[in-house]
């Protein structure tokens, strides 16, 4: 057994029908101390937003609102319909607050036309809609006709949800004073559906979930996912082949899919519906929250913290637990990813000494007092412990240049070794031992890679054993010299930490799992070639001929402890996480025909490097 699995459409269920956590609450129950209105409420441009708010019975004092914006739905519906659990977490329900739940423009029972990550607009005029002016016109009617709230509201979300929260930073309403924007999409190249470029072909599925407009405001499913008849996710997309070939399963009134298929590059489409680059001049407090594994919104809370980090003199703190997609938001006892177990009531501690602590101190708290609480709080994955900093990443580094010199270890200086293999769209490497049909593989975040050292198309370059602990702390950079006999290219990169033959087994939560030698993967990333050179230039490969591909890897925060060895391996497939890559240049792979599937001999030269940052004191730890 895992210690954690769940499906997407299982989350999704989650959080259309109860709130983001799932620990137990004893007996209480939300209709005994909240009452339940439901309003729609209009927008400058007059469409009306379906909006539920959940207010304290207890009238004796003042509440702050705290309000989460989501496509997912704010069921369930009817003023008589009560959600289990109301808020970000149980104790924030059981405090008292005003809590409330709003279908975004477009979806379910609001009005309007529904715009997957909508463009912000910097300087509205008139009737000019986006995410940030629906924020501000919802906050403004809330605390003009909320009773008993105390004129200060936060925001929280997590996933999409998160998008809206960071996106409500934008709305400028000088009532908002906390925002909690927790696996926050920052930008569809980078997040969810693309990684660098490369289609993300394991959410393939979800295009349903965003691509069909409905007609008028419903509080049922308007949509459908596809009628597949197997549950090997890997057999039925090379049964598929080409991604063209996937079509009869989204017609042209699914727009989304469309989109995706029309804007392979970073182009005006995708950039502008980016948010990261509007993150300057922030004036509520920030809380980001992430998952150091999560499979599908890492790269947003990173970008998003840096950006209002570097342009903005608010207060900013960030919080990266040992947690996949939202896991922090439901407390399983013991805390694990995939196979690799991290320890017990994680989350409570996250939710009870971070997140209350952080909406309380903004919204109900008005003195200066200083807030307990550190500016980063990491956790450290390899010594199963928190880290507080005083910035993310941490200063006090050594910064560590290895190159894959010898073909099997690294090298303090670049060598003239190369090392050569054949990539084969016919025979992809996959991206975990075991492979279902699930909307995000989330287990291979942490999944033993010893399936893929043993293969000849994947090169491995360790360390011998470490003699002392290292931590590794913040982003990485591949910094590959290759080359290829063809025209196009992908190159997948994997930071492993490879456990010791008597490492320690986890007898209370996986009795049946040996840890000896198992090869924990610590971070990894994929670069499509063509754009090396920018993801708005797109550029073929010239055969045989030497070539610069870098790849960046988000931040980790691990102990690669003794006994241990660091292992990277590099690659050219990881299917099908990601789609198959022709390896002849064609100007759109989602137009690519079978013809164009080529294998082909890449080269890895001796003057390739990865470079990391080492923590050498705790100078910046508290």
């Amino acid at each position: 057994m895992k210690i954690y699995n769940c499906s997407f459409f299982t989350l999704l269920f989650l959080l259309a029908l109860n709130p983001v956590f799932a620990q137990t609450t004893s007996e209480y129950k939300v209709k005994e101390n909240y009452h339940k209105m439901e309003v729609d409420i209009p927008m400058r441009d007059g469409v009306k937003l379906h909006t539920t708010i959940y207010s304290p019975k207890d009238t004796s004092q003042e509440y702050p609102i705290l309000m989460q914006r989501t496509p997912y739905s704010s069921r369930p519906y009817g003023e008589d319909q009560f959600r289990s659990k109301i808020g970000p977490n149980e104790f924030l329900m059981k405090q008292g607050n005003i809590i409330v739940y709003q279908d975004v423009r477009g979806r379910w029972m609001s009005e309007g036309k529904y715009d997957n990550m909508r463009a912000y607009i910097p300087n509205k005029k008139g009737k000019q809609v986006d995410e940030a002016s629906d924020t501000y016109d919802t906050i403004e009617w809330l605390v003009n006709n909320v009773e008993n709230n105390n004129g200060r509201v936060g925001t929280w979300g997590i996933s999409y949800p998160g998008f809206y929260a960071t996106y409500s930073l934008l709305s400028g309403h000088p009532a908002l004073k906390a925002v909690s924007p927790q696996a926050s999409i920052g930008d569809f190249f980078f997040d969810d559906f693309h990684h660098n470029g490369a289609y993300l072909l394991s959410y393939w599925r979800a295009t349903a979930v965003f691509g069909y407009q409905k007609d008028k405001p419903t509080d049922t499913a308007w949509y459908d996912f596809p009628k597949l008849n197997t549950e090997d996710q890997y057999q039925f997309f090379m049964d598929a082949g080409p991604l063209s070939n996937l079509d009869k399963y989204y017609k042209e009134d699914n727009e989304f899919w469309q989109q995706l298929k029309e804007h392979p590059n970073y182009d005006d489409f995708w950039q502008k519906r980016g948010i990261v680059q509007h993150m300057k001049d922030i004036k509520p407090a920030v809380m980001i929250v992430g998952g150091l594994f999560d499979a599908e919104d890492l790269y947003g809370p990173f970008a998003i913290y840096k950006s209002i980090e570097g342009h903005s003199d608010n207060y900013n703190s960030i919080v990266f637990g040992p947690w996949s997609h939202g896991d922090w938001a439901r407390e399983t006892g013991r805390q694990g990813v995939g196979n690799v177990y991290f320890g017990d009531s994680i989350s409570t501690h996250f939710q009870k000494d971070y997140e209350t602590e952080f909406f309380n101190h903004f919204l109900k708290k008005k003195t200066k007092d200083q807030l307990r609480l550190a500016e980063a709080h990491i956790y450290d994955t390899g010594l199963r412990q928190w880290n507080d900093y005083t910035e993310w990443p941490p200063k006090n580094t050594t910064s560590k240049t290895w190159y894959l010199g010898d073909g099997q270890g690294f090298t303090e200086d670049p060598t003239d070794n190369k090392e050569e293999y054949v990539s084969d769209p016919d025979k992809p490497v996959s991206y975990n031992n075991e492979i279902k049909m699930v909307f995000t593989p989330r287990e291979y975040m942490t999944g033993d890679q010893r399936f893929a050292a043993r293969r000849p198309d994947v090169l491995v370059f360790e360390t011998e054993v470490l003699e002392e602990d290292m931590k590794i702390v913040g982003p990485i950079e591949a910094m590959l010299k290759v080359a290829t006999t063809g025209t196009a290219g992908d190159w997948v990169i994997k930071v492993i930490d490879v456990y010791p033959p008597d490492a320690e087994n986890y007898e209370e939560t996986m009795p049946h799992l040996k840890m000896s030698n198992y090869h924990m993967m610590v971070r990894s990333e994929v670069m499509r070639g063509r754009f090396r050179n920018g993801f708005d230039d797109p550029q073929p490969f010239e055969p045989n001929t030497k070539t610069d591909v870098n790849i960046k890897l988000q931040g980790i925060n691990h102990t690669f402890k003794k006994g241990h060895k660091l292992q990277v391996q590099v690659q050219s497939t990881w299917f099908p996480l990601i789609d198959r890559n022709p390896q002849t240049y064609v100007d759109n792979i989602f137009e690519a025909e079978e013809k164009d599937f080529q294998k082909q001999t890449h080269t890895v030269y001796g003057d390739s490097a990865i470079r990391f940052s080492v923590l050498e004191e705790k100078k910046d730890e508290i």
